[in-house]
């Protein structure tokens, strides 16, 4: 295993330049919406790869129980792994303690040399949140963000000015194909015994029944239920 990732640990350093994309999240679980969304910003920003990083401990879902990092590592790679443009890193997992994205970018920017450019793509409401974010000024200097968002969601001149006063941000606002589906949709459905077939890769799905991840009852420390 590369210190980032399998495919793309030495992206740039043959001197080429580069476009990093990263796709952070918790993924409990990865769907088809984060897939899309992640395989058109690449197209549209001409990435040349794009990284799932699963957080290993989120600081915003403390209140609730969330799946185990492996286990939601594993499917990552598995929902990604027949697209030889995109990659899995367990960055965030290996570091331990509580995840910042200015943490993870930091340690992306000491890993690739400088003539890899790193794209961090999120959801547009996310962005206008990002100025509370631990160390907005630092994440401003590391990465160019591309604010996902989907049709009929405008992020509004007034919260866009917000953002520009009070951040030095680089965005790029990007509408992707609208899917109404999110991970906790797709718990959700589990939980109540619906199906979630199309709405997550095949290999996927087949992940979460084998270890009976969702459904109904206490979680034991391996994500199964007993």
């Amino acid at each position: 295993m590369g210190l980032v990732c399998d495919r793309f640990d030495d992206l740039g350093r043959d001197g080429t330049p580069a476009r990093l994309g990263i796709m952070g999240g918790t993924f409990d679980p990865i769907h088809i919406g984060h897939l899309a969304c992640a395989e058109q910003a690449r197209q549209a920003y001409g990435l040349d790869a794009v990284v799932f990083i699963p957080a290993g401990n989120p600081v915003f879902k403390k209140d609730r129980a969330v799946t185990p990092a492996p286990m939601r590592l594993e499917m990552c790679r598995i929902a990604t792994r027949s697209n030889p443009s995109f990659d899995v890193s367990p960055l965030e997992i290996e570091r331990g303690g509580d995840t910042y994205t200015v943490d993870t970018l930091r340690q992306l920017r000491a890993h690739y040399p400088d003539n890899v450019e790193l794209r961090f793509i999120t959801g547009a409401d996310a962005v206008y949140h990002i100025v509370q974010w631990r160390e907005s000024a630092a994440i401003a200097d590391l990465a160019r963000l591309i604010a996902v968002t989907r049709p009929g969601y405008v992020l509004s001149e007034e919260r866009r000015a917000f953002i520009a006063e009070n951040g030095n941000f680089d965005i790029d606002y990007l509408e992707v194909t609208a899917l109404a589906i999110s991970s906790s949709d797709l718990r959700q459905r589990l939980a109540a015994g619906k199906s979630i077939r199309y709405l997550t890769m095949q290999g996927v799905l087949d992940y979460i029944q084998e270890r009976g991840l969702y459904h109904t009852g206490e979680r034991d420390d391996e994500g199964g239920v007993r």
